[in-house]
Order: structure tokens, then C-alpha cells, then sequence
């Protein structure tokens, strides 16, 4: 099955609606779900070729047409050679460490990234003697003064996950390169429509597909993209092997989704710039994160790497006199909420709120929290396409109560 033909220098938005393999002879015009777990081959000789080359398609666990127009439309989107995808974004990871790392390596990575990556690293493959340095989201000192003559990998998320940290890609990756290291970026949250790390020097992107690729919270999906060399022949045998495979359906969902991403990307970062101009005004919140506002740490650098939009989501400190107080008056907020949904996702078109001290960082340590600065009093906001003012009269509705 061929890939679809399409002309040359054709637009991102253009990319994400377009690219595909060819249609079957039916003709379909949105692509086709293959629900199959085997490939009949036309002979044995024909089917011993492939099985030997893993060209075409064999079997689901190594390729399916539906789950390669999604890998298809991701490269092409991050301006990638390649794509391979996993059936969720931790496996993604999963697979970056297996296919990359062996015992007695070493990896730099933030210390501010979601905290089942920190898991990963720090504890799971520390078991299989590779070891991790956690170290600055925004210091290149730090960045630098943790490379070993055994690093082989530098990992950041970029914006981190609650804080919205932003570290600057193309400086990581020239730290990583003169140490004959490669630099994985996590894009989760900006997608290829507001930053393509590939781009600004970055060797692999590694995607949670679960969020704005999918965009309206129907199905878990994971990807890695880069280079052919790496893609095909360092991750290809290790997913075919250990089976992280994504499912057809899966795929089919994300792959419609990367239609719309352009678009909503786009709305939803003008609602949380929105709403975080709001949050930076009311007299309840102590300090709010959002690589939109100008008062953002790295806001000149979000702008510049990130085509001008802060993303969809949105952090706040509530006011508080103690740990102990900011984790009551966050809960007072999150519970009075009527329309946004109280859920640890993040990228659908509903608003989610969280706490993420007792979801998404729940099962670090108290220490490991405090050094990612995730405070008790920490609410996150993944902006939807809800109008902006039914989404602020929400919040307010526990704010309110907060006595300032």
C-alpha cells in the first residue's frame, strides 16, 4: 500500500489533514480502520520476504495500515523522518530507554517533568543499572555540570507539567550533542501546531498522543519521532519485540484528531491566556504559571519557540498561611466548580482541574515535590474550548469563599 502522493511544501495545517497512506481501492476519503490482528500473504515466499524485512504488513503487533497513517501524519507534522507510535505516552518513554540505553549508562533530565516520567527514570530504570540526574528545568549550568563521560541521553519536557517551565532546546541540545548524547524533547502539551523541537536542534520528540493529538479525551496514545536510522531500526525491533504496540482503534481516534489540531490549539491558547490574565488579577491567587504572561520567567523564550501562543494550561498558587491551609482552600476551589471537570487529564476540548500534589506528583515524595515546586496549594488548569467567561465564573465560585 503506497503512501498517499502529495505535492511538495505543502502547509502544517495541510499536513495534519492530509497525510496518510493511500486510499484502499474503495476509495474512502476519511481513512480507513483496519480491526485485524493478522495479514493474509499472497504466497510463502512472499511472506518469508517480509517476515524477514518487516515490509508491509504481517502481523498487528509490528505494523497495521491505520496505525502507520498516524505515524505518518505525526512526522510529517514535527517535520520528522519517522514516526513510531506506542499505546500510551509513558510507553513511549519506556521504549526511548529500552532502545537507547543499556546498564551503566546515564541520563540528564529535568527535574520538573510529570511525575511517572521522574518514576521512570529515577526508580524503574535505575533497576536495569541505568542512572538519572535530575537537575534544573531552566539552568544550563546544571545541565551541564551533570554530564558524565556515560551520559547517552538529555530527556526535558518543555512546558513542564504543572509549572509550564520552559528550558531553551536549541541550548540543550548543543550541550548534548558535545557530549555525544542525543536530547529527547516531551511536546506533549505545545503538539507540532506550536513547536517542533526537531527544528531548534532536538534529536528525538517523544508525544503523549493521550492529550491535544487525540484533543478531546477518548483514547491513550504515545509516539516518538526523528530519525529513520533511530525510528526504524533502534526503536522498530524493540517495539515489535516487547509488544507496546498502539491499537488500530487508538490510532484512528488520534488520527482524526490531528485534524482539528491547528485550530483548536490555537482557540484554546487564547482562552488560557485569558483565563490566566484573570487568575493574575484576583486577590485569592498568590502567583500564577502560564508561559503566556509576560510576568512567566521565560516568556520571551516560550514566545519565540512556541510561535507566539502560551498553550492551553494554566497553574495557580491559592493564597494560604500554610501548607496544611493551601491544601484546604485548593480543595475549596476545585470542589465548587459546577462545569469544569475534576480529572487528571489534560488537551480535551472540557476543561479539566486538578490538585496535582494528590494526582499527577501523588506518588512522589514530599522532598521530590518540594524540589519540582508542586505546593498544596497548586491548582492546574487544562483550558477547553468552553466560552472563557463560564470557565472563570466557575473558579470563582470557589475563590470567592477564600476570604481575600
Amino acid at each position: 500500500m503506497a503512501r498517499a502522493r502529495l505535492p511538495e511544501g505543502l502547509r502544517p495545517e495541510t499536513l495534519a489533514v492530509r497525510t496518510a497512506l493511500a486510499p484502499s481501492q474503495h476509495g474512502e476519503n476519511s481513512e480507513a480502520l483496519f480491526l485485524t490482528t493478522a495479514f493474509v500473504q499472497p504466497d510463502s515466499e512472499t511472506s518469508a520476504r517480509r517476515f524477514a524485512n518487516m515490509e508491509d504488513f504481517t502481523y498487528a503487533r509490528t505494523s497495521n495500515p491505520t496505525v502507520r497513517s498516524f505515524e505518518q501524519r505525526l512526522a510529517a507534522m514535527e517535520g520528522a523522518e519517522a514516526a513510531i507510535a506506542t499505546s500510551t505516552g509513558m510507553s513511549a518513554i519506556l521504549l526511548l530507554g529500552m532502545g537507547l540505553l543499556k546498564a551503566g549508562d546515564h541520563v540528564v533530565c529535568s527535574r520538573s517533568v510529570f511525575g511517572s516520567t521522574v518514576g521512570l527514570f529515577g526508580k524503574e530504570f535505575a533497576k536495569f543499572g541505568v542512572t538519572t540526574s535530575f537537575v534544573s528545568q531552566t539552568d544550563l549550568a546544571e545541565w551541564r555540570a551533570a554530564i558524565q563521560p556515560n551520559t547517552r541521553l538529555l530527556f526535558a519536557e518543555t512546558p513542564t507539567n504543572p509549572l509550564t517551565e520552559v528550558c531553551d532546546i536549541a541550548a540543550l541540545a548543543e550541550i548534548a550533542h558535545a557530549a555525544g548524547a542525543l536530547l529527547t524533547v516531551d511536546n506533549t502539551f505545545c503538539s507540532p501546531a506550536l513547536q517542533r523541537p526537531l527544528a531548534l536542534g532536538a534529536d528525538l520528540v517523544m508525544h503523549a498522543g493521550t492529550k491535544y493529538l487525540d484533543g478531546q479525551g477518548r483514547v491513550m496514545s504515545g509516539a516518538l519521532c526523528g530519525a529513520s536510522k533511530q525510528i526504524v531500526d533502534v526503536f522498530g525491533p524493540t517495539l515489535r519485540t516487547a509488544g507496546m504496540t498502539l491499537a488500530p482503534f487508538n490510532a484512528w481516534v488520534a488520527l482524526k484528531g490531528m485534524e482539528t489540531l491547528y485550530l483548536r490549539m490555537k482557540a484554546q491558547s487564547e482562552a488560557a491566556l485569558a483565563v490566566a490574565r484573570w487568575l493574575e488579577a484576583h486577590p485569592a491567587v498568590a502567583r500564577v504559571y502560564y508561559p503566556g504572561l509576560a510576568s512567566h520567567p521565560q516568556h520571551a523564550l516560550a514566545m519565540r519557540q512556541q510561535s507566539g501562543l502560551g498553550g492551553a494550561v494554566v497553574s495557580f498558587d491559592v493564597k494560604a498561611d500554610s501548607p496544611e491551609a493551601a491544601r484546604a482552600a485548593a480543595f475549596q476551589v476545585i470542589d465548587s466548580t459546577r462545569v469544569l471537570s475534576i480529572a487528571t487529564n489534560l488537551g480535551d476540548t472540557k476543561t479539566i482541574i486538578t490538585h496535582p500534589a494528590t494526582s499527577s506528583h501523588g506518588r512522589l515524595t514530599e522532598a521530590q515535590r518540594q524540589a519540582a515546586g508542586i505546593g498544596q496549594g497548586l491548582i492546574r488548569v487544562a483550558v477547553g474550548l468552553e466560552h472563557v467567561d463560564d470557565i472563570t465564573d466557575d473558579l470563582q465560585r470557589g475563590l470567592s469563599q477564600l476570604g481575600f
